[in-house]
């Protein structure tokens, strides 16, 4: 009788102990399973979160081989807003840059180097096209010339001013009409016609504002020249 004390003792103090592994298994298993529903959880979101395309410069499609230049361009919106050019992330002309205007939009690049050399401005709707023409005759061989209308463009042209544009490697030149839209990518001494061209006539049937046709944009990757 005088054991029953001790080993009543010894009894609790092993179903405690008991106790407490039990507890402490039931709460390793459901710490593991919070775990693993957390982490499951962390890597769906990690396979099913959408990666962002890489970006490049004027937010092309594809990255520019070496030794080109890339570019986006567009016409201008009617007589509402006006043409942009960018030209390896730098926008060279646009309304927010306050130098575009009614007419053709010119910007020129030295060929070797990707230098902007110049921005021009000409209205061939309302202006003589004689600017147009001194200008274009001053283009040094290699020069890189970008060519944007906005409003109309092509009031003004005549037979030189068209051949000069056309030395320039431009097919769609020579028709370029009232309030037509266009944009084309060139360069002095070119031997072939550019492929960097876009056309379209001022068609009241077609016409996607009135009186104007839509926008034209144009993105692609020019070859610079070779020292």
């Amino acid at each position: 009788m005088r054991l029953a004390g001790p080993v009543k003792f010894v009894m609790a103090g092993v179903v405690l102990l008991l106790m407490g592994y039990l507890a402490f298994q039931i709460f390793e298993i459901k710490v593991d399973a919070n775990l693993g529903s957390i982490f499951a959880k962390s890597q769906a979101e990690v396979e099913v979160r959408p990666t962002k395309p890489p970006k490049y410069k004027c937010n092309l499609a594809k990255r520019c081989p070496e030794s080109h230049l890339a570019f986006k361009m567009a016409s201008g919106a009617a007589n509402v807003v006006g043409p942009k050019i960018c030209v390896e992330d730098r926008i060279i002309m646009s309304g927010v840059k306050n130098n575009v205007g009614r007419g053709m939009n010119i910007a020129t690049l030295n060929g070797k180097t990707g230098e902007v050399l110049d921005t021009k401005v000409f209205d061939l709707w309302g202006a003589d096209i004689k600017p147009f023409i001194d200008f274009m005759k001053t283009l040094k061989d290699e020069t890189i010339v970008f060519m944007a209308t906005y409003d109309d463009s092509a009031t003004k042209l005549n037979d030189e001013a068209r051949k000069l544009v056309s030395d320039l490697g431009s097919a769609s030149i020579a028709n370029l009409g009232f309030r037509d839209n266009w944009i084309f990518v060139g360069a002095k001494g070119i031997q072939s016609k550019s492929p960097f061209e876009l056309h379209i006539k001022n068609n009241k049937d077609t016409n996607k504002y009135e009186g104007w046709p839509e926008v034209l944009e144009m993105e692609g990757c020019v070859p610079q020249k070779k020292e």
